[in-house]
């Protein structure tokens, strides 16, 4: 009996170890860039880690808003996501300075801040419970409109639509005096189309890939955020990963997080071009109208510390390398 007991016993320990299936929410639809490169990601863990970690995603936003998600994620039901900044703003407030309206002129100052700061923004997402693989560019939001405005006074006047579930965007449109449409993104298109909104803020990418720009007539040359997503899995659902195989996890989504973080930056110059082609004329800004919006944009984000949106210290890091950048 105390043979068989042994044999067992040995015979558990070889078996192999129970595979660990994370699942994983998007918006992105099947097919899209995003999803080869997190699909390829998977497969490549799965075969490295011998099938001891595996990935299920669902894509298309079937699993819900990001509120939906993240309340699947707290109770087991999924593991990750990939999300768009502002869904974690809550554990980690610090990750929004990246959103301050107006806070870049162009992508080369994202690129000087994001040098800097981009770990210091990860280290805040893992002490709050999340294992991410660094940030991944959405664009800059542009206010594109039916008139052109060429200075916020004019912006006011429009009937401009802001997504729900994004209490920063809200917060923002509240500072500048903007009284927003809020919609789901799924009614946004027919809102233009029947007038209910006259106006949007978005990165390019976005209005042309579900038709908004169809609806509209400008684009103001004034990158009014800068957007940017994360793939976050619970560290609790790693809990039981040995070292070996989150080390394997972690290279390999990071790599997939930089592939699809480069192709944004393309896919947002391209979509910038296409929209003039396709008839958006572009409104450049007097250095006057520059300044002025420059300046309220700064009102605004101190009374966006004063609400703790993010902290001044991190908020005070990026002004120094901007302005360190900005006097070369």
């Amino acid at each position: 009996m105390r043979s068989f007991i042994v044999a067992m016993l040995f015979i558990a320990m070889l078996a192999p170890a129970q595979a660990l299936t994370l699942k994983i929410s998007t918006e992105y639809p099947d097919g899209n860039f995003v999803l080869k490169e997190l699909r390829q990601a998977g497969d490549d863990v799965e075969k490295r880690t011998d099938g001891r970690i595996r990935f299920k995603f669902y894509p298309g936003g079937v699993m819900g808003n990001a509120a939906a998600v993240l309340r699947k994620i707290r109770i087991g039901q999924l593991h990750g996501a990939f999300i768009q900044s502002g869904a974690l703003a809550n554990l980690n407030p610090d990750s929004q300075v990246l959103n301050a309206p107006l806070l870049f002129r162009n992508f080369e100052e994202v690129d000087i801040v994001r040098a800097q700061l981009d770990s210091e923004i990860e280290k805040g997402y893992q002490q709050s419970g999340w294992h991410t693989f660094g940030l991944v560019e959405g664009g800059f939001a542009y206010a594109m409109t039916n008139k052109p405005a060429t200075n916020l006074s004019v912006l006011r006047e429009q009937k401009i639509w802001l997504p729900a579930n994004d209490p920063l965007s809200e917060k923002i449109a509240s500072t500048f005096k903007i009284n927003p449409i809020v919609l789901n993104i799924s009614d946004v298109l027919t809102a233009l189309q029947t007038g209910a909104i006259d106006a949007i803020v978005a990165p390019p990418v976005g209005a042309i890939a579900l038709q908004w720009h169809s609806k509209l007539g400008y684009l103001t040359d004034a990158p009014f955020m800068y957007t940017y997503g994360i793939v976050a899995v619970s560290e609790k659902a790693l809990r039981k990963v040995s070292v070996e195989d989150l080390q394997i996890l972690t290279e390999e989504f990071t790599a997939a997080s930089q592939s699809i973080d480069q192709q944004a930056r393309r896919d947002n110059l391209d979509a910038f071009d296409a929209l003039q082609q396709l008839g958006i004329e572009v409104v450049n800004l007097s250095s006057q109208a520059r300044n002025s919006i420059e300046l309220e944009a700064q009102g605004a984000t101190q009374e966006l510390i004063r609400s703790g949106e993010f902290g001044s210290e991190i908020y005070q890091h990026v002004v120094d390398v901007l302005s360190e950048y900005r006097n070369e």
